[in-house]
């Protein structure tokens, strides 16, 4: 829904992050290398500890420019204020049940979100920098993808969740929106948010890693997800949908983590609802670890194969078919 002003934004922040990104990790690896005796032994025993290090410092660079940069905030507010506004006209009740359907759309917005973060967002982001010789700039960069992945960590986490608090705190001041009930529905709201993360962000750096341009990326992926916001049961209630639309939506991951943020969201009436008329929280727990599962076998072998495959030649071969060497000289 905000691809293209996220695409947009990723490119203009990507060199300036990369800076910095790399001025942290150099700046953690001359440090180590400037120690003598031994510091020097310690700090070489634990080079994961410098590119947590540099990661993090990377990730928080990245969040000041998320923060500072009105066009890339205003792209992830859209998407707030679109459930609002959907929230806002929709008045039927689920039915067999006295829930309002706007709750019910609130909850599936809410999963679809964090989806598309991770699972839109993030290979936007990914191929935008690649273009911009990110990857290739680091690869001769002590730490320096290590330290890359660490940050992206961090950035799509804090978008994710941020963006969660914001919908869930504007609904519920502006449209009567859900919230958890009690300790419970809070810790459902946590597990399942943070295992549907893990669900998909490696699924969209594996993506991010065989895409070949943010065009291509844009395209290849709106679509698609889209059409799993439809069939998922994220706007609507799943039991409306054919059997067979049911049994594909399954398969995915937005279908069990909208189900999961409903559990913690709305009361148990809502649970009249479902297809299986319970909350199904194991499934949801299982079919989620699985995606992370195979989003993670994914990822690194790609995510490394896109390292080793960058060069100077590639890179400016790019560039010179997508007409940025004309450009940047005039």
């Amino acid at each position: 829904m905000t691809a293209v002003t996220d695409t947009t934004a990723a490119t203009d922040r990507a060199p300036a992050a990369d800076r910095a990104g790399r001025t942290a990790t150099g700046g953690a690896a001359t440090s180590g290398a400037a120690t003598s005796g031994a510091t020097t032994g310690e700090a070489a025993s634990h080079p994961r500890r410098r590119y947590w290090r540099a990661g993090l410092l990377r990730g928080g660079i990245e969040l000041r420019h998320l923060v500072r940069n009105p066009k890339e905030m205003s792209g992830h507010l859209i998407n707030v204020v679109v459930a609002l506004l959907l929230a806002g006209y929709i008045s039927d009740k689920v039915p067999g049940t006295h829930v309002p359907m706007a709750q019910l759309t609130l909850a599936g917005f809410a999963a679809y979100l964090l989806f598309q973060i991770g699972l839109v967002n993030l290979p936007q982001i990914l191929v935008t920098e690649r273009e911009e010789g990110a990857l290739l700039r680091l690869r001769a960069t002590p730490g320096g993808i290590p330290a890359y992945l660490v940050a992206k960590s961090l950035l799509v986490v804090a978008m994710a969740f941020g963006t969660l608090v914001v919908l869930l705190g504007a609904a519920a001041l502006l449209v009567d929106g859900p919230l958890p009930h009690g300790p419970g529905g809070w810790l459902t709201l946590l597990w399942v948010s943070a295992l549907g993360l893990l669900a998909v962000v490696p699924l969209g750096a594996a993506i991010g890693a065989v895409l070949p341009n943010p065009r291509e990326a844009l395209a290849l992926i709106m679509l698609p997800s889209m059409a799993l916001l439809v069939t998922s049961g994220a706007m609507f209630p799943l039991t409306s949908l054919p059997a067979l639309v049911q049994k594909i939506a399954s398969v995915f991951p937005l279908k069990w983590m909208a189900q999961g943020l409903r559990s913690a969201l709305l009361p148990d009436a809502a649970r009249a609802a479902e297809p299986a008329g319970s909350w199904e929280l194991p499934t949801v727990a299982l079919i989620l670890t699985a995606w992370a599962v195979l989003g993670f076998l994914l990822a690194v072998p790609l995510l490394r194969r896109a390292a080793r495959r960058e060069s100077g030649s590639r890179l400016s071969e790019r560039h010179r078919k997508a007409g940025w060497g004309a450009g940047r000289t005039a």
